[in-house]
């Protein structure tokens, strides 16, 4: 089980099937201008959150680490939009800023990878979640919301989650 205060979540997943999961839920809540900050090291598990946060959104496209192309976009038969940023190879906030992070908010949903890298170029109102390898395949995943629709984000997560 999750320990859940008011504004937060700490959950281990324990299998990469339950982490895509676990992004499933959370994708079917996006709505455009929402942005995901993920950070974790190298095998954290990102891209597998990832991939199931765009099966959940709707898309049908495969879903990859854009470690080398630096951003994917996933589409939904309706034409909505899932920008994925891999910060890793990107060297500052102003490089971020160069991919135009504000088009690809005004158009759909953001999630960036390494997102600790660019902190500066990102929105204040994110809904963060921090990924850690502990064992095999079982991974911590920490969601901390900052502003008011990322907590809402949040706690409709946990309640279509958990229950309660």
């Amino acid at each position: 089980m999750p320990i859940m205060t008011a504004n937060s979540m700490d959950f281990i997943s324990r299998s990469a099937e339950q982490t895509r999961r676990l992004g499933m839920r959370l994708g079917a809540l996006l709505q455009p201008g929402d942005v995901l900050a993920l950070s974790g090291d190298l095998g954290a598990g990102k891209t597998t959150l990832v991939q199931g946060i765009a099966q959940g959104w709707g898309s049908t496209d495969s879903v990859s680490s854009p470690t080398f192309v630096l951003v994917n976009v996933y589409r939904r038969p309706d034409g909505g939009l899932l920008h994925h940023m891999d910060a890793y190879r990107v060297e500052s906030a102003l490089e971020a800023e160069d991919l135009d992070l504000d088009a690809m908010m005004s158009t759909g949903a953001l999630i960036v990878e390494w997102a600790e890298r660019i902190t500066d170029a990102l929105p204040k109102d994110i809904l963060w979640v921090n990924m850690k390898w502990i064992a095999d395949e079982h991974r911590s995943m920490v969601f901390n919301p900052v502003g008011s629709r990322n907590q809402q984000l949040l706690a409709e997560f946990k309640h279509q989650t958990f229950g309660g």
